[in-house]
């Protein structure tokens, strides 16, 4: 057999590359499954580097990063060519461990941002511990952060009666008005497509003065991701977080601002703990889009 030869070239990703995507996820301990890299692909760009397997000489996904643009109304062909016309989440820069230091990472972080910077994207992603140095190496400014924290299982005991309903069809309106500006952007597609995955977490909280909140959540590789989650205010906030976490028997994730930290006691007793932090960064915009001070849990630092 000719082993193929070895080659760095970046190239676009399509959903032909689902498999090798699934490897580098669960490469890294990862919880992303088929439908999230699905999703990924079908509604962002992606990029992926082939290597030859040393040992058996088949060619690999080595590497691979995702950007989600958004826009946000400006026009790409405007009079001002500084102006942005949305920004781009970047996410699963990912390389198989065999590959680890030949600078692939920071490749295809040059390929993406390029890509985005000619049609005038902003760039924002969340980025773990490990990842920290080598986006502010690009330039990426630090903002605020996030937590992760999971649960093997639901704690024992009676489930308290929901204060949230199901999502209903005539729920959209409201939620996806609610949700642009704490987003930056319309998210529509992939809120629907949360919706669809786990409908059971699309939850919505009305007052008698209208929406006071909303959930999501999507099944994972290894454990349920709830999030994200708009809130009013702490009460909502506090319904909406019980309601979902009372509803997921098995492992789940969820990952809370800072700024909501109040919330801490009642994910404790809910049996969940921190397992790592994020920091929200930027590149080419001076603060991140949307407004946290309402997004209580994000949507996982793969979709923001």
């Amino acid at each position: 057999m000719t082993t193929p030869a070895s080659t760095t070239t970046v190239r676009p990703l399509t959903l032909a590359d689902l498999p090798g995507c699934l490897v580098l996820s669960q490469s890294a301990n990862w919880n992303q499954n088929a439908a999230d890299w699905t999703l990924m692909l079908r509604i962002g760009q992606g990029w992926g580097i082939d290597e030859a397997d040393p040992a058996s000489g088949q060619t690999l996904l080595a590497g691979s990063i995702v950007a989600l643009p958004f826009d946000t109304g400006a026009d790409h062909a405007g009079s001002d060519p500084q102006a942005a016309a949305g920004f781009a989440w970047l996410s699963m820069v990912l390389v198989l461990p065999a590959f680890g230091g030949r600078g692939y990472a920071t490749r295809l972080l040059d390929t993406a941002t390029t890509w985005l910077r000619a049609r005038r994207y902003a760039t924002v992603l969340d980025a773990t511990p490990q990842g920290l140095p080598v986006y502010t190496k690009i330039g990426m400014q630090p903002h605020w952060m996030f937590r992760r924290y999971r649960r093997d299982v639901r704690p024992d005991g009676p489930r308290q009666p929901p204060r949230s309903r199901p999502l209903a069809e005539h729920d959209w309106a409201a939620v996806l008005a609610a949700d642009l500006p704490a987003f930056g952007a319309s998210r529509e597609a992939i809120l629907r497509d949360l919706a669809a995955r786990q409908p059971q977490l699309a939850r919505v909280l009305v007052g008698n003065d209208g929406l006071r909140g909303y959930v999501f959540g999507r099944d994972g590789r290894e454990a349920i991701q709830i999030g994200p989650l708009w809130a009013r205010d702490d009460e909502a906030a506090a319904a909406l977080l019980a309601d979902a976490t009372s509803l997921v028997d098995g492992a789940a994730y969820l990952d809370l601002a800072d700024q909501h930290d109040g919330q801490l006691p009642a994910l404790a007793a809910a049996g969940f703990v921190e397992q790592r932090p994020f920091t929200r960064m930027t590149l080419d915009i001076a603060i991140p889009p949307g407004d946290p001070a309402r997004l209580v849990l994000m949507a996982g630092p793969e979709l923001g």
